[in-house]
Parts: structure tokens; C-alpha cells; sequence
């Protein structure tokens, strides 16, 4: 179900598809604001169940078909509708759930250097992970391709964290994910360091 890079000079089609990504579609997405300049990039994590890996119930929460009764968190988070951009595995495949060109229901209620509603104006990628353990090496591999990719695309001004844009509501990606790692790699703006 994932798909690594296949080429690294792949491009984003002009519909906001990454080549080299495996596209599921989510319904959870609509039209960004008049005018909106996809400037943000906001970093997440994600576990279903929590801190459990490898299963499919991401993609079926992305695409409004988890099962309530699969598990007993799930009846918790089963009327969400939410999605990303983009998902990375722990194995390193990446999945896209949301063209670029529209908005995808990731921040929720956020605010990032004084303007509000991120959704608006970021791109969110899901790093298959939880707070309570490290991220792999394959995923950091990924993640700094796609980085690199999304801002050659986008006049991207700030990379953050879910925890940055929504502070005391989210914690993710959480305290295990190296941010030093993505800032050695320069020309990534706003990375923390």
C-alpha cells in the first residue's frame, strides 16, 4: 500500500499530485481561500492504533471508513473527518491523500506568526509515528526529499510542527522527532533547529 521515491527530480503536477507518491484520495479536503499562497508546512504524527504501526487504519481514517468496532479507540476518533497531504510510513513510502492545490483538514484550530487558520495556507505531512517512540531512519530519508520537493514547488517561509501551530492542544510530532536532522539540510526556512 506505500510507494517510495522513485525519482528524486520528480515534479507536482499541475492538478498539486506528487510523482513517485501513491495517491488515495481523501474526501476530506475543499477549495483553499481566494488568493491563499501555500507558505507553511506543518509536521505531524500519526498512529492507529496508538502506537501501533503498519496496519491500514490510517488510510481508512483519511478516507472516512474506519471501523468503530475494530478497535476500542477507534470508536473515539470514528466521526472525524480529517486527512493530510501527505503520509509517510515508517518504511519510508509515501502516500498522498490531498492535492496540494486544495486544503486538507490537518491543523484544525491553529494559528502560525499571527495568522490563523493554517489550513488556509500549509501543506501537512503525517509521519507514521506517536510521541512515546523514535522515528526511522527510512522516514527521515523521505521526509527530507519531500521537504526539499515541496519547497522548490512552493514559496514555503516556515516548516513547524503540529505542536507549534496548535500549542497545548497537539503535541506531535512529538518529543522524539529530530529537527536538528532537517536542519542540516539549509535551505529548508523556518526549521527549527
Amino acid at each position: 500500500m506505500t510507494a517510495a521515491f522513485s525519482e528524486p527530480a520528480a515534479g507536482i503536477d499541475g492538478d498539486g499530485w506528487l510523482d513517485g507518491a501513491l495517491r488515495v484520495a481523501s474526501p476530506n479536503c475543499d477549495a483553499r481561500p481566494d488568493g491563499a499562497v501555500v507558505s507553511l508546512i506543518v509536521v505531524h504524527a500519526i498512529s492507529l492504533p496508538p502506537a501501533q504501526f503498519g496496519g491500514d487504519e490510517i488510510v481508512r481514517l483519511f478516507t472516512n471508513r474506519l471501523d468503530p468496532a475494530a478497535h476500542p479507540y477507534f470508536e473515539t476518533i470514528s466521526s472525524l473527518r480529517v486527512s493530510a497531504h501527505f503520509l509517510i510510513r515508517r518504511d519510508g513510502g509515501l502516500i498522498q491523500f490531498v492535492s496540494c492545490r486544495q486544503r486538507a483538514w490537518h491543523a484544525g484550530l491553529s494559528s502560525w506568526q499571527g495568522r490563523s487558520r493554517c489550513n488556509d495556507f500549509s501543506l501537512g505531512i503525517e509521519l507514521e509515528g506517536c510521541d512515546e517512540l523514535p522515528f526511522e531512519e527510512a522516514q527521515y530519508g523521505g521526509l527530507q526529499e519531500l521537504l526539499r520537493r515541496l519547497c522548490a514547488h512552493y514559496p514555503i517561509e516556515a516548516v513547524a510542527g503540529h505542536c507549534d501551530v496548535a500549542p497545548g492542544r497537539k503535541t506531535d510530532p512529538g518529543p522524539f522527532f529530530d529537527w536538528r536532522r532537517l536542519a542540516t539540510l539549509g535551505r529548508l526556512p523556518g526549521v527549527p533547529g
